[in-house]
């Protein structure tokens, strides 16, 4: 059995050095041009030499995101993009525009492609076009339920593979085509911009009475009328890799450090535990409580089981549910003192109760009791942004773990 592949995504390169560290099999990420996640930070050619290169070296996949639909505009920047980058071994390309890939195919003739969710790909004759296109894998639009993925795999040759996503926000639009944040303040969700109207508040005016403006109320704090739960598969692992599926995605290049970390860590523990031993596999609510430690919306399964109902927006709020802070995360341990060097990322002061976690752990908890200042100077409370602290220890701790706390 093939195991299921895990995809993170890598919005800049810490985040794709957590996400290899943190478990992820695969990770993908955006250049600095032709990417539809324009927001995140992306690499520069010199880091994605740096990422492929980290990555790799701990057996870990890379596939680089070219999914914007391109305009006349675009095609000879991106030509010399590809000239520009096509040294570099990325292990495959994301792409939906035909164009895109008539280029990719130019420049890079050994490139794998894998078909972009952008493209709407939703049925067994089209992923068979695609085949014939010389795509090797589809990442399936987000509108799929099971039933309709297994048939597809049925019915497409053994060397394509599916994609799919599994964690993250979910498009109010079919599969992120969306003309709403282009329409409304000139920013094209389809080359990289949007702006996420589907979270904003809205009121209703009437062509005649210009300025009057009508409440379009849920409830007393007014109207969410786009505004999806988001999807959580980590419940359903088995599910997932019984449907043929061979890649599950998490989405988020415009998380944090520590939404990546968790995240991968949680849907790592579950994926592992399954192919231990999967007679006999069963869900651990652990990992659901450690995955709720992160910044959120609630939960959908989105169209997997069935079509969403009402029951899959969030009426209320389009705010995030934060539980816990992301504090800091290690730079450097020294076993003989104890001490850790942190990077600061939020404030924190002695007294607090932290929780810390890394890569191949689970976490504890301690006091804040002995707090320094770069220099070695004792401090109570460390208020300035990545400001650089030594911090001791109750257990011994490596770079890259994580400190958080309770809000």
């Amino acid at each position: 059995m093939k195991k299921l592949e895990l995809l993170a995504p890598a919005g800049d390169l810490e985040k794709l050095k957590i996400a290899v560290d943190y478990g992820a099999d695969a990770v993908y990420f955006g250049g600095e041009m032709f990417s539809l996640r324009a927001g995140a930070g992306n690499l520069t050619i010199e880091e994605i030499e740096e990422g492929v290169e980290y990555a790799h070296a701990k057996g870990v996949k890379c596939h680089m995101t070219f999914n914007i639909f391109a305009h006349n505009e675009d095609i000879e920047p991106l030509r010399n993009y590809l000239e520009a980058i096509k040294h570099i071994p990325v292990d495959a390309y994301i792409v939906s525009d035909p164009g895109v890939i008539t280029l990719i195919k130019e420049v890079i003739p050994h490139a794998e492609l894998h078909l972009s969710t952008q493209a709407n790909m939703t049925n067994y004759v089209t992923a068979n076009f695609w085949h014939t296109q010389g795509v090797k894998r589809l990442v399936l639009a987000r509108e799929l339920t099971f039933d309709e993925i297994r048939e597809i795999k049925s019915k497409i040759p053994e060397t394509m593979e599916l994609e799919s996503f599994v964690h993250g926000a979910m498009c109010i639009s079919y599969s992120g085509r969306c003309l709403l944040s282009n329409f409304m303040i000139d920013r094209d969700a389809n080359r990289g911009q949007c702006a996420h109207p589907c979270r904003w508040k809205y009121k209703l005016v009437e062509e005649q009475r210009p300025g009057e403006y009508y409440p379009v109320e849920e409830d007393s704090r007014g109207t969410y009328i786009l505004n999806s739960k988001d999807l959580c598969m980590l419940e359903h692992i088995p599910d997932i890799i019984e449907a043929g599926i061979s890649s599950a995605k998490i989405e988020g290049r415009m998380k944090s450090v520590f939404y990546v970390a968790t995240i991968v860590s949680a849907y790592r523990r579950a994926i592992d535990a399954y192919y231990k031993d999967p007679e006999n596999y069963k869900f651990d609510p652990a990992w659901m409580t450690e995955l709720k430690k992160v910044s959120r919306r609630e939960f959908t399964t989105g169209f997997y089981y069935d079509k969403p109902t009402n029951e899959d927006q969030n009426y209320q709020t389009s705010a995030y549910t934060r539980d816990y802070s992301f504090i800091g995360m290690v730079k450097s341990y020294d076993p003989d003192t104890c001490m850790a060097v942190v990077e600061q990322r939020n404030k924190m002061v002695v007294g607090d109760e932290i929780e810390v976690f890394g890569p191949d752990r689970e976490f504890f908890t301690q006091k804040l009791e002995v707090l320094l200042n770069e220099e070695g100077e004792p401090i109570e409370a460390a208020p300035h942004p990545q400001q650089i602290l030594q911090i001791k220890m109750a257990q011994p701790v490596a770079e890259k773990y994580i400190l958080r706390k309770r809000k």
